[in-house]
């Protein structure tokens, strides 16, 4: 008698079936001969294997089975046709929902007649069933198919613990709809069944006694069916239903009939500044604005106590400084069984909204709001999706950096000034100029570069080291790696003349925006240029270009931000129309130096229309760290890239990555348009990586960026200049409120959609722990904060007395 193919052992003894809708038995098709799964055991050489002659008592069982089942084949077949036809629907509320076929996993250490009355009930119901003999058996299989129902033999105890397998099903993220039923013993009449609380407190469903009664077991499995299964299909739809809402940028609140806080959203979060945590809980009361007209809640609760819904201008209170924020609200009773109201859903649309937010950003409120944490409130729990910023242009000061040195904006932004600092010929100590430059460098920043390639090097080490001569080490090692010598067809001291000529074009006395920085980007860019991603997109010109970028992306940066320069009226200002002013700067003055003198001139051999292409993406990349074009990027990004590379991933899961279709795919993501947009993509987040960097090092970065915008705000005041950051005061501001705000509003969505690119999960941990850090600070800040004002209230109160 032949075994269905279909049927196979692994080695931890679980029996899998065929999965199709056609045949969910691991019988073979009742007009053929068939064999139940009691037939199937694995040997010694794990192969599958027929009992040759079961027992009296066991045939007779199995000729009563094969009974049965001839009774209930046509019941069975149009079963089956009416799932296939019909696919099942199930309506909750709004939603259309289809629910798939029902699968079974049945745990039995042994085979006997309760196994098989829910195998053959399975079979009538056309449901998918496997069965399994252990507890590691049943825990593989159930991750690997995830059944709706599992069904363990409570019986015996002995072969394998029946509750410790409930709880290594339920300690799994999968078994979150999983209906799990205890198969337990039958007992007499006569005798008080035990409760079945002890098997619901471990995570059973269900309790069911013994009976191998195959329409008992079929009625059963009909009742999971109808009941459990298909009210947890709507349970696991209102997934769907809050991620829509946290995605959503209305502020979305959902109270009781007591109008008691259950719900709020991220927008309502961002919204008001109150997070979830402070929200959940407290009555709505508690966050109006006494601005809003004395009986205005009476009318909006005449409205919904009738069953109608309430719109129309409503004012909340924020929580940073009390402020009263008018928006449209929209209010409606949810009404339950009985037409009995049991929550309010309000949804209000802000005067914030974040279309608009580049006129925000010019408001200098904007960064108190910022600094007080209005923008965020508290550690997301979901990060908002990138898709939420398509639609957003918005122009944020320049993300980078700072100074130490008062700066005279007249002189140092004009190159032609005699202030401005980029010698025409920069001195090479002999020591470096030979064509063995790595080999000739001091032991200690040999040392201090042997981690070059790894994403922890110490960037402040090696500035020691080199005293503040990173960007010339770093780059001829980084350089002479991606093999830039040769593919420009220049010498290693070229190379090392131009490197030491933009380096001392750099200003040290600045605290951010000096060659360290530099350094750091260009390593942040090699780090990216080594990601199999961008390995099979990039050619050899796409990487020497944005290696050489990355070096000139903010040589002679002043330490002032482009707001500052213009509100200074600077020849720089001027020069480039207050557009991209420092992006303009940079690009323009490294070729200008580069072409001044053969001995620097790096682009010297290339052929006309090989420089053309290089220059031209070189200075595409410079224009893009520009700040205000940062959401216009990312959105193009989105929606170009991480689309083509999504389609890309879901062919090769199905096709392999060398099929036809995934090489297309590549094809299209290495179009000039497409790989142009993942360089811009590239250097914008090597240049403000600071945050993904490991602690240490990312507080340092900091410290250094919040001195240089602290200098600018100083110089403002005092030059009576407009304030473009006053969350930068020297007197008030707060180092890891400022660092949160810029993570949230920049970082996290920035690196989202990179890291589903080139895969850099490693470093989104840092991203993830560093956050944490900086807003346990910020935490820990305001309860002093919070303690402080508490003990000026009481000395306060003490001077009043006396």
């Amino acid at each position: 008698m032949g075994c269905n193919p279909s049927i196979h052992v692994n080695q931890t003894g679980v029996v899998y079936c065929r999965d199709s809708e056609d045949s969910n038995s691991p019988h073979a098709s009742h007009s053929a001969s068939f064999c139940t799964h009691a037939h199937y055991r694995r040997t010694d050489t794990s192969e599958v294997s027929q009992t040759s002659s079961p027992g009296r008592g066991r045939r007779i069982k199995e000729e009563k089975n094969i009974a049965q089942i001839s009774i209930t084949e046509t019941e069975t077949q149009t079963r089956r046709a009416n799932l296939k036809n019909t696919g099942s629907e199930v309506q909750f509320g709004p939603l259309q929902l289809k629910q798939k076929t029902m699968s079974v996993l049945l745990v039995f250490s042994r085979e006997d007649a309760q196994s098989d009355g829910f195998w053959w009930a399975a079979e009538r119901g056309g449901y998918k069933c496997n069965l399994a003999k252990s507890h590691d058996g049943a825990l593989e299989c159930f991750l690997d198919k995830q059944q709706e129902v599992v069904i363990i033999d409570h019986r015996h105890n002995k072969s394998f613990d029946a509750e410790a397998l409930c709880r290594s099903i339920r300690a799994t993220k999968a078994s979150e709809h999983t209906v799990i039923v205890a198969v337990t013993k039958k007992y007499p009449l006569d005798k008080e069944e035990p409760s079945i609380l002890p098997l619901l407190k471990i995570g059973f469903n269900r309790k069911y006694s013994e009976n191998a009664n195959i329409g008992a077991c079929f009625n059963e499995l009909l009742t999971i069916e109808h009941g459990e299964v298909k009210s947890r299909s709507k349970l696991s739809a209102c997934n769907a239903l809050l991620t829509a809402l946290d995605n959503v940028q209305d502020a979305v609140e959902i109270t009781d009939e007591e109008h008691i806080i259950e719900y709020v959203n991220p927008a309502y979060e961002r919204l008001t500044g109150f997070s979830c945590e402070e929200s959940i809980g407290k009555m709505t009361r508690d966050f109006r604005s006494e601005k809003n007209k004395p009986d205005l809640q009476e009318i909006i609760n005449g409205y919904l106590k009738k069953g109608k819904y309430w719109e129309g201008t409503y004012y909340t209170r924020r929580k940073s400084g009390g402020e009263a924020i008018p928006h449209h609200c929209h209010i409606r009773p949810v009404t339950a069984s009985g037409g009995k109201i049991s929550h309010y859903v309000s949804v209000r649309s802000s005067q914030l909204d974040t279309s608009h937010l580049y006129e925000r950003l010019k408001d200098s409120e904007f960064y108190n709001q910022i600094a007080n944490g209005g923008l965020h409130g508290m550690i997301p729990r979901r990060r908002e999706s990138v898709s939420r910023i398509h639609s957003m242009m918005i122009e944020a000061p320049i993300t980078k950096q700072d100074v130490k040195r008062h700066l005279n904006p007249q002189d140092v932004h004009n190159p032609s000034s005699k202030s401005a600092h980029h010698p025409s010929s920069p001195h090479i100590p002999s020591s470096l100029s030979a064509d063995t430059f790595m080999t000739t460098i001091p032991e200690n920043i040999q040392n201090a570069l042997l981690k070059e390639p790894a994403w922890d090097i110490d960037i402040f080490q090696l500035e020691k080291v080199t005293s503040k001569r990173t960007l010339v080490y770093l780059g001829m090692k980084t350089l002479m790696r991606f093999g830039v010598c040769q593919y420009l067809n220049i010498s290693e001291t070229c190379l090392l003349n131009w490197l030491q000529m933009i380096e001392s074009n750099y200003h040290s006395s600045n605290t951010y925006h000096n060659s360290t920085h530099a350094a750091d980007v260009l390593h942040c860019t090699a780090y990216f240029l080594d990601k199999q991603k961008i390995k099979a997109v990039f050619d050899e010109v796409d990487a020497i270009a944005s290696l050489i970028a990355a070096v000139i992306h903010d040589v002679d940066h002043p330490g002032r931000t482009n707001a500052f320069l213009i509100n200074s009226n600077t020849d720089l200002a001027l020069l480039y129309n207050d557009l991209a002013v420092l992006e303009s700067h940079h690009a323009a003055l490294a070729f200008q130096l580069t072409q001044r003198d053969e001995k620097v001139n790096i682009f010297k051999n290339l052929e006309r229309e090989d420089y053309r292409i290089l220059r031209h993406s070189v200075i595409d990349m410079v224009l893009a760290t520009e700040m205000k074009q940062h959401f216009e990027h990312l959105n193009k990004f989105i929606n170009s890239i991480n689309k083509l590379s999504q389609k890309a991933d879901e062919t090769s899961s199905v096709s392999g990555s060398g099929s036809p279709d995934s090489t297309v795919i590549l094809s299209q993501l290495s179009t000039p348009e497409n790989k142009m947009l993942i360089k811009r993509m590239l250097i914008k987040c090597a240049d403000v990586s600071n945050p993904l960097r490991p602690l240490e090092l990312c507080v340092e970065w900091a410290k250094r960026i919040a001195e240089e915008y602290i200098q600018q705000t100083d110089e403002e005041k005092k030059g009576g200049l407009p304030v473009v950051m006053p969350v930068f005061d020297r007197k008030t501001y707060s180092l890891p409120k400022s660092q949160t705000s810029f993570i949230d509003v920049f970082i996290n969505d920035m690196f989202d959609a990179w890291d589903y690119f080139c895969e850099i999960q490693e470093l989104m941990t840092y991203l993830q722990n560093n956050y944490q850090y900086w807003k346990e600070l910020e935490q820990k800040e305001q309860e002093m904060k919070d303690k402080n004002s508490k003990n000026d209230e009481a000395c306060d109160g003490l001077q009043g007395q006396k």
